[in-house]
């Protein structure tokens, strides 16, 4: 009885050390979350600009000319795609729900797309879903790491382009949901949509004072985009790993659930052991000591 005293005390002590680092990993992705949150949010001001910014280029040198030029382009190149994901795991079905709804997705497209996968564990799910994986960038492990990701995003992206390769970008991401949530989605950066440049070119201005385009305006407009492609490659990293980091918190609090009702179980069934321990050495001192007796009074 003793034997399995102990090693029920084991198994305890053992089941308190896993639920101290799940609580750990809870605070550091609780932690996560709020600065990619945070990051996402300090975007829109600078994004707003660059709307601000194409708006008074595509009235200057006419949206629908570049928009011409884009479906020439895009009729005549391949497309490229990019789907973010995780390296780590315990994260439940954050890698197979993206990895499906890009397979879905690209299998729509009119033409085969070099899909380049962001991070590992996304990138298995993507090739057991027979999909063709052309490369993997690694996930950044902090808001400061997401803009060397978003410029190697960047220069595959421009190399592809100077060599007749993609001009079609599509992007695959989880985005933050209500709670602790996330859902996956797609956005197509290139060619810009007809409609956006439309609504762009219509923006009202928010001053009196109308603005003027110095210099060539295509070449004004080219830089834009550029900042364009960068804070939307931008936000949809941060918004994959806000929502990795949900995921994982999420995962981290039913496994602490899981890890309290185990203990709840152990201790009781421990408990219960120790008593039938003392309930039987107590038998046995009151057995020995009646024995006593009776040999006495013999």
């Amino acid at each position: 009885m003793s034997d399995s005293t102990a090693g029920l005390r084991h198994r305890i002590d053992s089941a308190g050390e896993l639920r101290s680092v799940v609580r750990t990993m809870k605070a550091v992705a609780a932690a996560s979350i709020v600065q990619y949150e945070r990051s996402v949010a300090a975007l829109a001001d600078y994004y707003r600009t660059v709307e601000l910014g194409l708006s008074a280029c595509f009235r200057a040198a006419g949206a629908a000319a570049v928009i011409s030029e884009s479906k020439a382009a895009s009729q005549k190149r391949g497309i490229g795609a990019i789907v973010f994901g995780s390296d780590q795991g315990l994260v439940g079905q954050f890698n197979d729900a993206i990895a499906e709804h890009a397979r879905q997705a690209l299998a729509a497209l009119p033409a085969v797309a070099q899909v380049w996968a962001v991070g590992e564990r996304v990138r298995a799910r993507l090739t057991d879903a027979g999909v063709a994986v052309s490369g993997e960038f690694a996930v950044p492990a902090s808001v400061s790491a997401i803009t060397a990701l978003v410029g190697q995003i960047l220069q595959q992206t421009e190399a592809l382009r100077t060599q007749g390769g993609a001009a079609e970008l599509h992007l695959f991401y989880n985005s933050p949901a209500t709670g602790a949530g996330y859902n996956p989605v797609s956005l197509r950066l290139l060619p810009l949509d007809a409609a956006w440049r439309r609504g762009l070119a219509k923006l009202p201005w928010p001053t009196r004072n109308l603005p003027e385009v110095l210099g060539p305006a295509t070449t004004t407009m080219q830089l834009l985009i550029g900042e364009y492609l960068f804070v939307s490659l931008f936000r949809a990293c941060a918004e994959s790993l806000a929502s990795e980091n949900a995921s994982r918190l999420a995962a981290m609090q039913r496994a602490e659930k899981n890890i309290d009702d185990m203990l709840d179980g152990m201790n009781a069934a421990f408990h219960r052991l120790r008593q039938s321990s003392i309930d039987e050495e107590l038998f046995d001192v009151v057995s020995g000591f009646e024995a006593l007796s009776k040999s006495r009074r013999v």
